[in-house]
């Protein structure tokens, strides 16, 4: 925990720490300097030496590990003091969390063992074991800590890294569904508007180019709704400015669209929805009532929208043929899109064909 803390603290904050642990260092091996009576040319630059470095122990601990360690061995073998190599494992810790393994555990090694060295050459036996022991449990400890902060922090990169991809992955898949959408609806209409001019040009000019300006507003509207998705991808523009997302208000339009297309559909909507969830019915309204203009034109289509207290009803019937959903083995990806977007609320969807003739589709999504 407190590890945790002191990272999410500013870089400055940090400097600020070691630099009072640095002075601290220094102030104390002065102090122990004066009483064991060393001499000032001695005693200062050792001072200096073991503790000034740690200042620097973010930036270079490498390079602060091995000054530090060099001159704790030094206060130890001209008898300044034989406190247990504090210093050096506050700045094996940096090297634990930082370093590669290979570094670590070499900065362990001859940290360790030169220590030894030290301290079984200036204190005689059995006091240097005792003394060896318990610095090996010091700079062992402080390593084994740096290690674990490294391996943590590791593994939390790793796992914002994989949450990162899994919401890039979400958000494509959500973006490509949008477009099919779109794209599935407008041409659908276009195609049977363009069929019909077609038809009746020679003989009815007037329907011909009813139907033309037709696909001209279906085109323009369907180009303004995919540079409002794909400026969703373009993040390093600012000044791009998207359109609100369309919901149960848009409806109507959407309905009167199909009827230009040959669908005549009456509406029902009962209530009101938050805007996610209002995406949500339009896109599975928009979709269904697209598959009646490409499958069953002509024919009469009925979407009901109803918002209860725990869930919203959607339901859309028409008298179409209702065995087109075997067609191609499954219905194509349209289905698809509208069953994934209701399995994302935890909500039921179904669509097939009805006894006779006809096709519905019904879905129930939770409001909560």
């Amino acid at each position: 925990m407190t590890s945790r803390v002191l990272r999410l603290l500013p870089t400055a904050y940090l400097y600020a720490l070691d630099t009072a642990a640095a002075v601290l260092v220094v102030t104390v091996y002065l102090e122990f300097a004066r009483a064991g009576g060393v001499s000032l040319w001695l005693g200062v630059p050792l001072a200096a030496l073991v503790g000034a470095p740690l200042a620097l122990r973010r930036k270079r601990p490498v390079l602060t590990l091995g000054v530090v360690l060099a001159a704790q061995n030094v206060a130890t073998l001209t008898h300044v003091t034989l406190e247990p190599y504090s210093a050096t494992a506050f700045a094996l810790y940096m090297v634990a969390a930082v370093c590669a393994h290979r570094v670590a555990v070499a900065a362990l090694v001859c940290s360790v063992g030169t220590a030894w060295v030290a301290v079984l050459v200036s204190e005689p036996w059995p006091d240097s074991a005792g003394l060896a022991v318990f610095l090996a449990l010091v700079t062992g400890s402080a390593w084994a800590l740096g290690r674990t902060t490294q391996v943590r922090r590791s593994y939390e990169a790793r796992e914002a890294a994989e949450a990162a991809s899994r919401a890039l992955t979400e958000e494509r898949m959500r973006i490509a569904r949008e477009l099919h959408d779109v794209v599935a609806h407008s041409l659908s209409l276009i195609t049977v508007k363009a069929g019909v001019a077609a038809h009746v040009a020679p003989a009815h000019p007037e329907e011909a180019r009813e139907a033309l300006e037709v696909i001209e507003r279906t085109s323009r509207g369907t180009l303004v709704e995919m540079r409002r998705l794909l400026g969703v991808l373009r993040s390093e523009d600012a000044r791009v400015e998207l359109a609100p997302m369309p919901g149960l208000a848009d409806l109507p339009e959407l309905v009167s669209r199909a009827s230009l297309a040959g669908v005549d559909v009456s509406l029902s909507v009962s209530g009101s929805l938050p805007e996610a969830l209002g995406l949500t019915v339009y896109r599975i309204v928009q979709e269904s009532v697209t598959n009646v203009v490409k499958h069953a034109a002509p024919a009469s289509c009925e979407v009901s929208v109803v918002v209860g207290d725990d869930s919203v009803r959607v339901c859309v019937v028409d008298d179409g043929p209702g065995e087109r959903v075997l067609a191609g083995g499954g219905g194509g990806h349209g289905l698809i899109g509208m069953r994934e977007r209701v399995a994302v609320y935890g909500g039921t969807f179904s669509a097939g064909p009805l006894a006779g003739r006809g096709f519905a589709v019904r879905a129930e999504v939770p409001l909560t």
